[in-house]
C-alpha cells in the first residue's frame, strides 16, 4: 500500500523551478519523487515544508539529485537531513514561522 504523497510543480518566488512535496516520502512512493526529479534539469527548489516523514528510500532519491537541489523544509526533517549528510551537500532553508495568525 502506498502512502500519501503529492507533487506539485511551480516556480519559486526567485523564478527557479520548484517542486512542492507534501505527505510522506517512503519506499512505497519514492519512485514517484524520483520520476518527477528526473523530468527536469538544472537547479530546482524542493519545497518539503509539508513533508511529515522521510525514510532512507526518499533520502536516496534526494542524494541522487543533490547537485541541483535547494531544499526548503521545516525543523522536523532537520535531524534526518543532518545525520544522513544530505544537509552538507545541498542548501537547506528553514522558513520563518508565520506569526501573522498568532497573538
Amino acid at each position: 500500500m502506498s502512502t500519501s504523497l503529492t507533487l506539485a510543480p511551480g516556480r519559486h518566488p526567485d523564478g527557479t523551478p520548484q517542486l512542492t512535496v507534501s505527505g510522506e516520502i517512503d519506499m512505497s512512493n519514492a519512485g514517484s519523487l524520483a520520476e518527477a526529479l528526473r523530468a527536469g534539469s538544472g537547479p530546482l527548489v524542493l519545497d518539503m515544508t509539508a513533508v511529515e516523514y522521510l525514510d532512507s528510500a526518499g533520502l536516496s532519491v534526494l542524494f541522487a539529485h543533490a547537485d541541483r537541489l535547494r531544499l526548503v523544509t521545516t525543523p522536523l526533517l532537520e535531524p534526518v537531513l543532518t545525520v544522513s549528510g544530505l544537509a552538507d551537500l545541498v542548501t537547506v532553508e528553514y522558513p520563518e514561522p508565520d506569526h501573522a495568525s498568532g497573538p
